[in-house]
């Protein structure tokens, strides 16, 4: 049964589809249901953590010895990427010790450095969709009235060889792909559309005056809320095209504009990278370490920086040596005046940044004057 939830981008409406975390909950929820029930479950449902409804039929629910097994079939939507397609499978099997233990099988990349969601040694699966598989797991339980313990094994057959085509290797995930997603809903990625209905939603926030917030995604979303700063100006999220979002701020006589987001994504503006996804540019590691090396960085550091999977990897290196302020300041530094550069002085411009282990992490000069303006004066 095909997923029937739409986006609008632009003049089309493009189909969205479901995240590996979100199969991995539902097959999860599958086998425990035939290992508790003795029962095939045709359809398999769920919420998503954005509260989109999915329903899927398993590809398959058997019994394997003593395990239960069921695999669900990841859809991509009109986002087709290298995950499209594969079967994520659950076995879910009884054990003596209370409570729902979630592992990576075959298929599963495993972390090998640090900085990343999971710790290191750890499958690939990140937060959210441990906490749906587990939600998933628990209710069936729960129907059944079971008390003891069940131990849940993600594998995905061909994700060795499809995460070869993703950036794992370069993060220090082994093995196979990431069980991923925050929102449970895969948005299609078409560039044109993406940036057609970035425009649209600039003009609407052009409407309630001058002031606006750049966000690349849901984390700065949530950080933008978290500060407060959400009832000072619209927020429009720009995905990774920031810079066409900056050049339609200008055309739509935006006056003061703030952009926020993730150190992960926005340290790559202090290189003058306007669209932040990796198939273009990368070069965080790059940057940390040229940083680094102007604060007094010796070779030891900066060769560990060049090999920090994350900028949370890099960020625990500099404070381990001292250098965390001086460094993030350069860099903060340089953003601006690569923000500078792309606005030229068609409003006022200013980057906040954050990590989500280490929390607010600091602004530039442009920002932090369009804060205390903002803040001085009356809210939207």
């Amino acid at each position: 049964m095909a997923f029937e939830h739409y986006v609008r981008a632009g003049q089309k409406l493009l189909r969205c589809g479901y995240t590996t975390g979100t199969c991995a909950a539902l097959a999860a929820r599958g086998a425990a249901t035939l290992l508790l029930t003795g029962e095939i479950p045709k359809a398999l449902e769920l919420t998503t953590p954005k509260g989109v409804p999915v329903s899927v039929a398993p590809l398959y629910c058997r019994m394997e010895g003593d395990a239960a097994q069921c695999a669900v079939e990841k859809d991509a939507g009109d986002d087709a990427d290298v995950t499209d397609g594969l079967a994520i499978v659950a076995t879910v099997r009884r054990t003596s010790t209370p409570g729902i233990t979630i592992d990576g099988g075959a298929g599963v990349g495993r972390v090998t450095k640090p900085g990343l969601d999971q710790p290191v040694g750890a499958a690939a699966i990140n937060s959210v969709p441990r906490r749906m598989i587990e939600a998933q797991v628990r209710s069936v339980c729960e129907n059944c009235g079971y008390t003891v313990g069940l131990a849940v094994t993600i594998s995905v057959p061909g994700g060795e060889e499809a995460a070869k085509r993703t950036f794992n290797p370069q993060l220090g995930v082994e093995g196979g792909i990431s069980i991923l997603g925050t929102s449970g809903i895969v948005e299609p990625m078409s560039e044109k559309a993406l940036i057609d209905t970035i425009e649209l939603e600039l003009r609407q926030a052009a409407l309630n005056g001058g002031r606006l917030i750049l966000t690349p995604g849901n984390y700065g979303m949530d950080y933008v809320r978290a500060q407060g700063w959400d009832a000072l100006a619209p927020v429009v999220k720009c995905s990774n095209f920031i810079g066409d979002a900056l050049d339609a701020a200008a055309q739509l006589g935006f006056s003061e504009v703030l952009l926020a987001g993730h150190m992960g994504k926005l340290v790559k503006l202090a290189a003058g990278v306007m669209n932040t996804h990796s198939r273009y540019a990368d070069g965080r590691a790059e940057i940390f370490c040229a940083h680094a090396a102007l604060a007094g960085a010796d070779r030891a550091l900066c060769l560990a920086l060049m090999d920090a999977a994350t900028a949370d990897a890099a960020l625990a290196l500099l404070d381990e040596a001292g250098l965390r302020q001086p460094v993030l300041q350069s860099i903060l530094t340089a953003i601006q005046r690569h923000l500078d550069q792309r606005v030229r002085g068609a409003y006022k411009i200013g980057a906040a940044v954050f990590s989500n282990q280490y929390g607010p992490l600091g602004h530039t000069d442009g920002a932090g004057a369009i804060l205390a303006s903002w803040r001085g004066g009356a809210k939207l």
